[in-house]
C-alpha cells in the first residue's frame, strides 16, 4: 500500500570535493556531532571538578578510536563487500560506519587511558555519555540526507523515499517504495535520552558516579534493540536476532550489572554540580 503523504529526500549525499576528498553530508553532520558532544562534555567535566584539560587529552584518545572502531566494525559485518575491493575499507568518507563500533572502541580506548592515567573514570564516562548521546542524535542527521541505512517499506505518513541517484538508497525505493526513516527514529530517541539525562544527574545521579553512563548506554541498546526490527542491513547470527541486537544485550547486562554495583557502594558526598552557564547563588545565614 502506497502512504498517501510520502516525503521525499531530493538531496544527493555528496557534498563536493576538497582536493582529493570526498565531503559528505553524512561525513560533515558526525564531524559536528562529534565537536558538539566534546564540548558537551568539556563543559560537564569542569561542573563535576573533573580538570578540564584531562578531559581533552581523553577526547582525543576516545574520537579517534572511535572513528577506527565505527569503521572497523562495518567492514566486519559487510567483509563480502569489502574482500572484493579492498582499498574501499579505507574510504570512510563515503559512508559505511557503525555506531556500536565508534561507542565500543571509543569507550575501550578512552577508559584503557584514563585507568593508565589514574583519572577518575566514573566521573568521566559520566561526562562524555551526555555529550555523546548528543553529538551521536546530531550525527544522525547525516544519515537522513545519505539514506545509507535500509529499513522496511511502511505506509506511515511520514515513510520516506530516496529520489537522488547517488543515495544509496535511490535503489532500495525504486524496488520497493517508501520505508521507514529508521535512523531518524534513532536521533530523536538520542535527544530523549539527553534531555532525560540533564535533570537526573542534577538532582540525583551527580551522587552516584558512573550511573549517568548505565543510563545513557542502557537507552541507547535499547533504541537499537528495537529498531533494528525494521532495519535490514544488518546480517543475522543466532536466534533471529542481528548484530546490533546482539551487541545492545551484551551493552545492557554489562551496564546494569555496573550500575547495580556503582548504586550498591552507596552516593558520595558532593556538593550538587552548577549547570554550565550558571552563576552559583550562595546563601547566607542569619543570626
Amino acid at each position: 500500500m502506497t502512504p498517501f503523504l510520502v516525503i521525499e529526500i531530493p538531496w544527493d549525499p555528496n557534498i563536493g570535493h576538497i582536493g582529493g576528498l570526498l565531503l559528505t553530508w553524512h561525513g560533515l553532520f558526525t564531524a559536528i556531532g562529534i565537536l558538539i558532544g566534546v564540548q558537551i562534555a568539556l563543559r560537564l567535566a569542569r561542573v563535576m571538578g573533573f580538570d578540564e584539560d584531562d578531559m581533552y587529552t581523553i577526547a582525543l584518545v576516545a574520537v579517534p578510536s572511535g572513528i577506527v572502531g565505527a569503521r572497523a566494525l562495518f567492514v566486519i559485518e559487510h567483509w563480502e563487500r569489502f574482500s572484493r575491493e579492498p582499498e574501499r575499507i579505507i574510504q570512510i568518507t563515503e559512508g559505511g560506519i557503525s555506531v556500536w563500533g565508534a561507542l565500543i572502541f571509543g569507550f575501550a580506548g578512552a577508559v584503557a587511558f584514563a585507568f593508565w592515567r589514574r583519572y577518575n573514570v566514573r566521573v568521566g564516562l559520566d561526562a562524555a555519555s551526555i555529550g555523546l548521546i548528543l553529538g551521536l542524535g546530531i550525527g544522525r542527521l547525516g544519515d537522513l540526507v545519505n539514506g545509507e541505512h535500509l529499513s522496511k517499506t511502511t505506509d506511515l505518513p511520514w515513510a520516506v523515499v530516496y529520489t537522488d541517484p547517488n543515495s544509496p538508497a535511490h535503489a532500495h525505493s525504486l524496488a520497493f517504495g517508501p520505508h521507514h526513516p529508521a535512523t531518524t527514529y534513532e536521533m530523536f530517541a538520542a535527544f530523549a535520552i539527553f534531555a532525560l539525562l540533564f535533570p537526573l544527574f542534577y538532582r540525583w545521579l551527580y551522587r552516584y558516579p558512573g550511573v549517568t553512563f548505565t543510563v545513557a548506554a542502557g537507552g541507547y541498546a535499547v533504541t537499537r534493540f528495537l529498531l533494528t526490527y525494521i532495519r535490514i542491513d544488518s546480517p543475522d547470527v543466532a536466534l533471529g536476532l542481528r548484530v546490533p541486537q546482539v551487541v545492545a544485550l551484551l551493552t545492557l547486562v554489562t551496564v546494569c550489572s555496573l550500575a547495580c554495583y556503582w548504586i550498591r557502594l552507596g552516593p558520595e558526598d558532593r556538593e550538587p554540580p552548577v549547570p554550565p552557564g550558571r552563576i552559583p547563588v550562595r546563601r547566607t545565614e542569619r543570626w
